[in-house]
């Protein structure tokens, strides 16, 4: 009876041992998985971020274009490095032309930098900017002033050196595509609220607004209104 005993204490204690070893050899591999999961997910994070920092130091200068007059639309690269490349600006200058008379002016391809440079800041590479207007000769610009004497058209327009674009960004609103332009302090920015457009140029370091932002609802000023009281109020 006795030995019975002691045979049935061994099995317990060894199907303990068995379970014990079981049990740690479930917990290493599980702990194993984790760590190899970790390590891919890790990989695969320097993997994402050496992809971003590659385009980002690119020498590669794109600009994606569309022009709302002529329907035409242009991707481009433009620039490798500090070398423009005269194929890209022939086209660029062509796709920027007075779409009234046809006629065709080489751009400063500076302006072309602040394009590139508005789409960084916007941390829209490869975004679209809606050309709005490019060059106008003095003809056009002329016209443009006597059909429209309020419209903001500049009698000394940089549009008419191929010094200047009007652009905007669709899902980027024209506050935020002015915000973006001025923080380059790289030129004339033109802010035009009523139009829905910015106004950019290469040349001297300026600002300004032509129209009155819109208005908001009255529905929003009594709002508005109210907040202010129950503040003043303590409430």
């Amino acid at each position: 009876m006795k030995r019975l005993g002691y045979r049935a204490l061994s099995a317990v204690i060894l199907f303990g041992m068995c379970a014990s070893a079981w049990a740690r050899t479930q917990t290493s591999a599980a702990h194993r998985a984790a760590v190899q999961k970790a390590r891919r997910h890790r990989i695969a994070e320097a993997a994402a971020a050496a992809r971003a920092e590659a385009q980002s130091v690119s020498d590669d200068f794109r600009l994606k274009l569309q022009n709302l007059h002529t329907g035409e639309s242009l991707d481009i690269v433009y620039r490798v490095g500090d070398t423009y490349i005269p194929e890209a600006l022939e086209k660029l200058d062509y796709f920027l032309r007075d779409h009234y008379t046809q006629d065709v002016i080489s751009y400063d391809p500076k302006e072309f930098d602040v394009l590139h440079s508005v789409m960084q800041r916007l941390h829209r590479p490869n975004g679209v900017i809606d050309i709005v207007c490019g060059y106008r000769t003095p003809e056009t610009n002329e016209m443009l002033r006597d059909e429209s004497p309020h419209s903001g058209v500049a009698e000394h327009s940089q549009h008419m050196e191929g010094h200047a674009i009007d652009i905007r960004v669709p899902g980027v609103s024209t506050a935020q595509l002015r915000n973006a332009a001025l923080s380059l302090h790289e030129g004339g920015v033109g802010y035009y609220p009523v139009s829905h457009f910015v106004h950019v140029d290469v040349g001297p370091v300026r600002q300004w607004t032509f129209g009155r932002t819109p208005r908001r609802s009255r529905r929003h000023l009594v709002a508005r209104r109210r907040h202010v009281e129950r503040t003043v109020n303590g409430e």
